[in-house]
C-alpha cells in the first residue's frame, strides 16, 4: 500500500523532531483495544487480532528506523487463557502465522526477536515456532524484540523467589548477598535493561500485571488510540512526549542541572 503523501510529511515532520540522543533505551508497549476495535466496526474479534498485527509490524519497523536498542510487547498474559478457547486458540495460530510470516522482516532489520514468559505453557507448535525465530534471529543486534507470551509479573516474582530460596537453602547464596542484582539475574528480563517508556493503548490507565519489577522508573503514556488503528506517527508523539519529561529518579531539579 502506498501511503499519502500528506500523511508521509507529516510522519517526517514529527520524526525530524526526536532527539535521537534522548531516546527510550527500552519501550515496552501494552497493545490494548483489538477486541473493541472489531466491535466497534461490528466484526468479530478475530478481525481485530488480525489487524493488529499490522501495527505491531509498523511499530517494530519504526523502532528499528530510529534506533531503539529493545521493544517488549504485551502479547500474551497468564491472564489471557482464561478468554474463550476459540479467541486462545485463534490468538496462538497467528503468533505461528506472524512468525513464519515475518521472519524475512526481522532478518532484513537486523532485529532479534526474545520471549520472555512462562513459554512451556504454550501449545507445542507455537512453542517450536517461537524458539525457531528465536535461534536464526540471535545474531542480529540492530534491536532486540521481546515478546511477553503467558508472561505475568507475579507469577515471574514468585518463580524468582522460589529459585532464590532454593539457593539460600542448598547454600549456593547467602541471604545477606541478596541484592538488586541478585533478582534482576532470575528474572525472566535478565539479560534486558529496565523499561524507560511504557505504552499502553486503548485509553485504560493500568500496568495490568506487566513487569511490575522492570517498570519502576519507566515514564507511563496512555492513548486512546486502539492497537490496530496504532501508528508510526503515534509511536513518535509517544516519545517527543517521553523527551519533554523530566526524570529525576528520585533527585531533585536542581541537582539534574549540576
Amino acid at each position: 500500500m502506498v501511503e499519502d503523501p500528506a500523511i508521509a510529511t507529516f510522519n517526517m515532520s514529527l520524526e525530524s523532531q526526536i532527539d535521537l540522543e534522548r531516546l527510550p533505551k527500552h519501550l515496552a508497549v501494552i497493545m490494548d483495544g483489538n477486541g473493541r476495535w472489531a466491535k466497534q466496526k461490528g466484526l468479530f474479534r478475530s478481525i481485530g487480532h488480525e489487524n493488529g498485527t499490522k501495527a505491531v509490524r509498523e511499530i517494530v519497523e519504526a523502532c528499528a528506523e530510529i534506533n531503539i536498542s529493545f521493544l517488549t510487547l504485551y502479547a500474551f498474559s497468564t491472564e489471557n487463557w482464561n478468554r474463550p478457547q476459540m479467541e486462545v486458540d485463534l490468538l496462538m495460530k497467528l503468533l505461528v502465522n506472524s512468525l513464519k510470516k515475518e521472519i524475512d522482516t526481522l532478518q532484513k532489520n537486523n532485529i532479534k526477536l526474545n520471549a520472555i514468559g512462562n513459554l512451556e505453557t504454550l501449545p507445542k507448535k507455537a512453542k517450536n515456532e517461537l524458539l525457531a525465530v528465536i535461534e536464526k534471529t540471535k545474531n542480529n543486534d540492530r534491536l532486540t524484540l521481546t515478546l511477553a507470551l503467558s508472561y505475568g509479573s507475579r507469577e515471574e516474582l514468585t518463580k524468582t523467589v522460589r529459585e532464590i530460596s532454593h539457593k539460600v537453602k542448598n547454600n549456593l547464596i547467602s541471604p545477606d548477598n541478596i541484592d538488586e542484582s541478585v533478582i534482576n539475574n532470575h528474572l525472566y528480563t535478565q539479560n534486558l535493561p529496565d523499561v524507560d517508556l511504557l505504552i499502553r493503548t486503548s485509553g485504560e490507565q493500568r500496568i495490568s500485571n506487566f513487569l511490575l519489577w522492570q517498570l519502576a522508573y519507566a515514564e507511563l503514556y496512555f492513548t486512546e488510540t486502539l492497537w490496530p488503528d496504532y501508528t508510526k506517527n503515534h509511536l513518535f508523539e509517544a516519545i517527543l512526549n517521553y523527551q519533554n519529561r523530566e526524570r529525576r529518579f528520585g533527585k531533585t531539579s536542581e541537582q539534574l542541572k549540576k
